[in-house]
């Protein structure tokens, strides 16, 4: 099973031609850039950024600079993907085409690691997903979804989990 505290790097690296891990690698670039000070950090960042702005266009997403992101998570067809820079996504995770992480009155949704976010999902709201749960394809999640369970329909119910 994977992990869903020791990220696996090796989900990120970039090979040949991938909008989601180019786009990743700038916003990782940007934020280790950040953490430093200087005119070559200044430099750094300035070209993470520029770099960001054209695989965000590239990609059709809207992942922030700021995000909260662990590490190895699989954008495959980042397209359509919106993260609100409130939203914190644990490592190991996956999400698929037009998912969007967004607030309401009350916060942001938190995603534990190893998650698998379908495509269309809308996480909406200061939500906990925990650790191995599944969210279906076009399910709107505005409640906790427990470890280990999958989440699905409009709005979402859990359904019994089964073993992986």
């Amino acid at each position: 099973m994977i992990s869903a505290d020791t990220p696996d790097w090796s989900r990120e690296q970039f090979t040949g031609w991938n909008p989601g891990r180019a786009l990743l690698a700038s916003i990782r670039d940007h934020q280790r850039a950040a953490a430093r000070t200087g005119p070559l950090a200044r430099w750094a960042r300035f070209r993470a950024t520029i770099r960001h702005r054209f695989w965000s266009a590239v990609s059709s997403a809207d992942i922030p600079l700021s995000a909260t992101i662990g590490g190895g998570l699989l954008l495959p067809h980042p397209n359509g993907v919106v993260i609100h820079p409130d939203a914190v996504i644990g490592p190991n995770c996956l999400i698929l085409q037009q998912v969007t992480l967004g607030v309401t009155d009350g916060g942001a949704p938190r995603v534990d690691g190893h998650v698998d976010i379908g495509a269309g999902a809308k996480l909406l709201g200061a939500i906990h997903i925990g650790a191995h749960a599944r969210i279906g394809a076009n399910a709107v999640v505005l409640c906790n979804v427990p470890s280990g369970s999958t989440a699905v329909g409009i709005p979402a119910k859990i359904v019994p989990s089964r073993d992986r």
